[in-house]
């Protein structure tokens, strides 16, 4: 664990990294100050991806608003 904190390059990055930390953490691996570090780069993994899930989530809203709002089950048949 560095002392600096580096954006993950996405995601997928971040989650592989929190999964690490964690697996870290549960097997005990850590001293107490590495655990601590580790902590602290959980919770800004986890802040980066809620971030990302939101930011998917409000392009998922947008599409709805503009694109899939016209469609309706009586244009089917």
């Amino acid at each position: 664990m560095t002392g600096k904190s580096q954006k993950p390059a996405g995601y997928e990055a971040a989650m592989a990294e929190l999964e690490q930390i964690v697996a870290d953490m549960e097997a005990g691996k850590l001293t107490l100050e590495q655990s601590l570090a580790a902590y602290k780069r959980g919770a800004e993994l986890l802040a980066f991806c809620r971030g990302r899930l939101e930011d998917a989530q409000q392009q998922v809203r947008v599409l709805e608003d503009g694109l899939l709002k016209e469609f309706s089950a009586g244009d089917a048949s």
